[in-house]
């Protein structure tokens, strides 16, 4: 069996894709001198909020910065604490940890490998402040249940929306189903906005207001009425004192370029085609693997409309070979580099000096040694798709 033409094909995952109108976006916004937050970034903070049915879009340099914007926002501090899940990048979590908050892992579902509303009910303390759900792989979690648990605790919930982009829950999108949600167009990420990039919806003007003046160094300015308004560069202040500025909190710098934002518009009306083809891709994958001993298939809520960010797999005993030795073997036999998202966050170095460790979510735990992820993304060929198929069903004889 030949490898396909295109080797990097084969990485887990590779983004989306770019064309011309990208470029001819870049190189508008060049001929205007390239301004950092201006008005490529407003039109494209109205327009993602739109599209998720949101009243506000916040442009942010990564969803890690706007995480941690979300969770300021939220109130979250030194002696709260936050529950979420133990299969995320670490970002999730860092967010709550560099607020002095207090991390809680609660477990996650054995069949979407998302957070287990059961589990999160057992963790529920006097002194939880935000739970924060993370729509793994693209599925969004079960937040009719989690917000049962939250709204009559006075608990706010935000979505880690970074695998999600367009993703729904029973027709709603995600980022409107808790109260902030946090998206990510990092390189790899559905749609993309020039390596790095994210962005926060919410419908609370009162969040809105308070993210908008972390994100750009809690400066304000002062407008004709004698107000103290935060800084949003669509707005002009005027009257004598237009120069003066005034900082009221130990804010951050997490502005998008223009530029990104004008890649951000055109990736945003291509969303929904490329996630598309990323669920023809995973039908695919579901067809032609089909039947494999040990090879659990991903599953589906009938309640979402998956964005598959990624396609992972559970490789079973039944399989004939551990995960780990499937993956070293269809890396190096096959050249397919798979991956495994994710190390358990409670299980990373930094988190088990904090007291963490095995037993606290034992799902997870146990999951983490069959769980793969093989690659999906719009570039994927037709070859591909067979090659990577015929070389999973190679190794499982």
């Amino acid at each position: 069996m030949q490898l396909p033409k295109a080797i990097h094909e084969l990485e887990f995952n590779h983004g989306t894709i770019y064309g011309e109108e990208e470029i001819a976006a870049v190189l508008e916004v060049m001929k205007a001198n390239a301004p950092s937050t201006g008005p490529k970034v407003k039109a494209f903070e109205e327009g993602f909020a739109a599209y998720c049915g949101a009243d506000h879009g916040l442009a942010v340099t990564s969803a890690t910065a706007g995480l941690h914007l979300a969770l300021i926002a939220a109130g979250v501090g030194p002696g709260d604490e936050v529950i979420t899940t133990p299969i995320s990048w670490i970002s999730t979590a860092n967010a709550a940890a560099a607020l002095g908050a207090r991390l809680v892992f609660a477990d996650v579902d054995e069949r979407t490998l998302n957070l287990d509303p059961v589990s999160v009910a057992t963790k529920i303390t006097p002194r939880t402040k935000v739970i924060l759900p993370v729509h793994l792989y693209g599925q969004c979690c079960d937040m009719d249940a989690l917000n049962e648990i939250a709204r009559p605790r006075g608990i706010r919930v935000i979505e880690d929306c970074a695998h999600a982009a367009g993703a729904e829950w029973k027709g709603r999108k995600s980022g409107t189903l808790g109260d902030i949600g946090c998206f990510s167009f990092h390189q790899q990420k559905n749609m993309v906005t020039l390596g790095e990039g994210g962005m926060n919806t919410t419908s609370d003007r009162g969040l809105y207001e308070k993210m908008l003046s972390f994100r750009s160094l809690c400066c304000r300015t002062y407008d004709p009425k004698g107000k103290y308004l935060p800084i949003d560069e669509s707005v002009t202040p005027m009257g004598m004192r237009y120069w003066y500025l005034d900082f009221d909190g130990v804010g951050f710098n997490y502005r998008m370029t223009d530029m990104q934002a004008a890649v951000g518009i055109v990736q945003l009306r291509r969303l929904d085609a490329l996630n598309a083809r990323r669920a023809e891709i995973a039908s695919a994958y579901n067809q032609r693997l089909a039947g494999i001993p040990g090879l659990v298939l991903p599953y589906v809520s009938p309640d979402v409309k998956h964005a598959f960010h990624v396609y992972g797999v559970l490789v079973k005993p039944e399989f004939g070979m551990s995960k780990e030795e499937f993956m070293w073997k269809i890396y190096t036999e096959k050249r397919i580099k798979v991956w495994s998202h994710y190390m358990p966050i409670h299980l990373t170095t930094v988190y088990r000096n904090q007291g963490h460790g095995e037993g606290e979510c034992p799902v997870a735990e146990r999951l983490f040694q069959e769980y793969v992820s093989i690659p999906i993304h719009p570039r994927l060929t037709e070859e591909a798709i067979e090659y990577v198929t015929k070389s999973i069903r190679e190794l499982a004889k």
